[in-house]
């Protein structure tokens, strides 16, 4: 959009940059835009000007990737349950389909000795657990 074509090196040098300045830019809304800002204006200054054209649709873009982290996350546990032996093929096709799994136990092994109080709702130890 602005005419300015970078060299091979200067596209090397961004990519070095943005992976340097985006680590801790993943958790925070809007840190994308502003860590494109810096990066460009390490390596080409002179297209900072550009960043206003990206301003009104980084919104969107940030629901975007958040969305395709989500989704990254989500085939990354099943690939790494995949290779280590632990994917149950039936349970996940039922549960992709809709199918209301009965007899699972979503509790982590630290709470199986919680329970909680009808009452109020609130997480107790067990009186049951023994050491």
């Amino acid at each position: 959009a602005m005419g300015v074509h970078l060299s091979f090196a200067e596209q090397m040098q961004v990519m070095a940059v943005a992976m340097l300045t985006s680590k801790g830019a993943t958790g925070v809304t809007g840190a994308g835009f502003i860590t494109l800002a810096a990066t460009l204006g390490s390596v080409r200054p002179e297209l900072l000007p550009g960043m206003a054209v990206l301003l009104g649709i980084d919104k969107f873009m940030s629901e975007c990737r958040a969305l395709t982290n989500i989704v990254g996350n989500g085939i990354a546990a099943v690939v790494i349950s995949l290779i280590e032996g632990e994917l149950d093929r039936e349970m996940m096709n039922r549960a992709f389909s809709g199918e209301v799994v009965k007899g699972l136990d979503l509790q982590s092994e630290s709470s199986n000795d919680l329970e909680t109080d009808p009452e109020s709702g609130s997480t107790l130890e067990s009186s049951t657990t023994t050491p």
